[in-house]
């Protein structure tokens, strides 16, 4: 059954002050990060370094999401929008956040405080990599509720309408929901794109990368697990994802800039899972009195 998207993206409205449901589902992502992070660091799955500690790399990392994602947005899908409009950058209430900018930005996040810490860059890789798929798969959602990066047009029955889509600029609700009553907007429903990256990016990856590190692994190998498995779904959801209009596909007819940017995830990961097979295994160290979580 065709699916009028309807959901109102402003969660709470106080005077000129709005809260949007993407913010909100950014909080319980980095708030399921530090409570997963926490019970991690109780089980000692990062020997020497305290829940306070966590905390400063939990911060640290938030900041890299935000100016990573931003500056990665820019640079890859909006790069002539910069040249017209430097200032664009610092405008991140208009939208636009990268994944792969986002990542960028927590690795070199996680790289200062790892030197600060004077660990091993990959030991905290690993121990965070099974964190992160909360926040992808709640970010999603967050895409969805915004009705924003919808999928392509598909006949399936669970295809959905997307009113912010370029075929409805100028509508009124009220047209939109005539039209749609008829049935006249079939032809215009879209794959819930979103909602398949939440799945696969959130729901998925968190079960196999939580069950992967359930027992201590050699270094890089959870970290290459992650890299892998978000670069083959990421690949697969844009064969239905509608691809950026200002930059559409790159070449084949099929090739988008995610799927570009997801291919050396994939390389990185294989290279990192088969470099794991000659490295040491970091062992759990609980902290004394600490007592064990499950």
């Amino acid at each position: 059954m065709t699916i009028l998207h309807q959901i109102d993206p402003v969660a709470v409205s106080l005077g000129p002050l709005q809260v949007h449901w993407y913010g909100i589902m950014y909080l319980i992502g980095f708030g399921l990060a530090w409570w997963l992070g926490r019970r991690r660091v109780r089980q000692g799955r990062l020997p020497g370094v305290t829940e306070q500690g966590f905390g400063d790399l939990l911060f640290y990392g938030m900041l890299g999401v935000v100016l990573g994602g931003r500056i990665g947005y820019v640079l890859f899908y909006g790069f002539g929008d910069l040249l017209r409009d430097p200032l664009m950058l610092l405008r991140i209430w208009e939208g636009g956040m990268s994944f792969h900018g986002g990542l960028l930005g927590v690795l070199a996040a996680m790289w200062w405080w790892a030197r600060r810490q004077r660990l091993h860059f990959f030991d905290v890789a690993d121990f965070v990599a099974p964190l992160v798929p909360a926040g992808l798969g709640f970010g999603r959602l967050g895409n969805y509720i915004g009705g924003e990066l919808w999928g392509k047009h598909t006949d399936e029955g669970w295809g959905v309408v997307f009113p912010r889509a370029p075929e409805f600029s100028g509508w009124t609700g009220e047209r939109l929901q005539a039209e749609f009553a008829t049935g006249a907007l079939d032809p215009f429903a879209r794959h819930p794109s979103q909602l398949y990256q939440a799945v696969l990016e959130g729901l998925v990856m968190f079960c196999i990368l939580w069950w992967f590190s359930s027992r201590p692994r050699p270094r890089y190998a959870v970290a290459g697990m992650f890299a892998l498995l978000y670069g083959v779904f990421r690949f697969a959801v844009e064969f239905v994802r509608e691809p950026d209009a200002q930059i559409g596909y790159l070449a084949f007819g099929w090739l988008t800039m995610g799927q570009l940017l997801s291919i050396p995830l994939v390389l990185v990961g294989l290279f990192w899972l088969g470099l794991s097979r000659r490295q040491p295994t970091l062992q759990a160290q609980p902290a004394a009195g600490s007592g064990q979580e499950a």
